[in-house]
């Protein structure tokens, strides 16, 4: 039995959530990101992430992916993002079940590697280079692989860093916004969070610095890896810092109860988000796998 969440929140700039019934939803506001240029056109795409086919050496995750698969088929959106751990342990035989289940949704798919995804693998079976940018109806997407397989946390060398602060100074110079697509979230996370983030001395001091210098480009930051729903942050100005659900499995952490910083949706079903993209403010649309998904309130903010 579906459960049901219906909460509004009026957004300000500094703030943008709503619940929306048998899948929640977000709005999240860049409004001070916008100002003086025209949005970018509107479109949706679908974000999937922590697949994990293969999961433990069991066939389930690997059925689990194809009813995915089939639901994004019917899903809006021009492209989706796989944000990462796209099968479970790096094992080589079982990218090939992936691929193939992939061809099933009839959109171009992009992938980032997640921290059961091996460089050398994804570029064997992937795409390589790993880095790479997606620009799309006035927006750079910007996927990076900022995962290792010995750790939970994240990680960004100079050289990634210079590559994106090269490529968010040319989205400036084209007028395009940018958004960030990592395994691994950035933002700080304590109890009752994992915890798992991309430590100051790993690259999080520079990325931040480097948001900052390009924030009238940079409006958000999407990750996977945590499995808990939708996840977010939004305590440095416009910028949006968004972990997605599995499609595989997620946990309540009780994050409400223990009132940790941030936001977080009270839902918890395996599914994906479909993000629509509107003037000034990116709408989350989580869809539980099996689940026909109603919006029946939607949160309003200021320009």
């Amino acid at each position: 039995m579906s459960r049901s969440y219906s909460r509004s929140l009026h957004c300000t700039r500094r703030r943008a959530l709503a619940w929306l019934g048998a899948g929640a939803a977000a709005s999240l506001c860049p409004a001070p990101c916008l100002a003086g240029k025209g949005p970018p056109q509107e479109f949706s795409f679908l974000v999937i992430t922590d697949t994990h086919v293969g999961y433990r050496g069991q066939a389930s995750a690997a059925a689990q992916w194809v009813q995915t698969a089939k639901e994004l088929t019917a899903a809006r959106g021009d492209f989706v993002l796989h944000l990462g751990d796209i099968v479970d342990g790096g094992r080589d035989d079982q990218y090939p079940i992936y691929l193939e289940t992939r061809k099933l949704i009839g959109k171009p798919v992009h992938e980032v590697p997640g921290n059961h995804d091996p460089a050398a693998m994804f570029e064997k079976h992937i795409r390589k280079p790993i880095d790479m940018v997606l620009d799309h109806k006035g927006v750079r997407f910007l996927l990076v692989n900022n995962s290792r397989p010995d750790s939970h946390d994240g990680f960004f060398s100079a050289a990634q860093l210079d590559w994106i602060d090269r490529q968010c100074g040319e989205a400036a110079r084209k007028g395009l916004y940018v958004v960030l697509c990592s395994h691994v979230p950035v933002h700080e996370n304590k109890h009752p969070d994992r915890g798992w983030h991309v430590k100051p001395a790993d690259g999080q001091k520079e990325l931040y610095a480097l948001a900052a210098r390009h924030k009238e480009q940079l409006i958000a930051m999407l990750h996977g890896h945590f499995h808990n729903g939708v996840r977010g942050w939004e305590d440095r100005g416009p910028l949006q810092e968004i972990c997605f659900p599995s499609a595989l499995y997620n946990e309540d952490r009780k994050l409400a109860e223990q009132k940790a910083p941030g936001y977080y949706l009270a839902e918890f079903r395996p599914g994906f988000v479909q993000v629509d993209v509107k003037a000034e403010r990116l709408v989350l649309r989580y869809k539980p796998l099996g689940v026909t998904q109603t919006a029946d309130r939607v949160c309003r903010f200021d320009a």
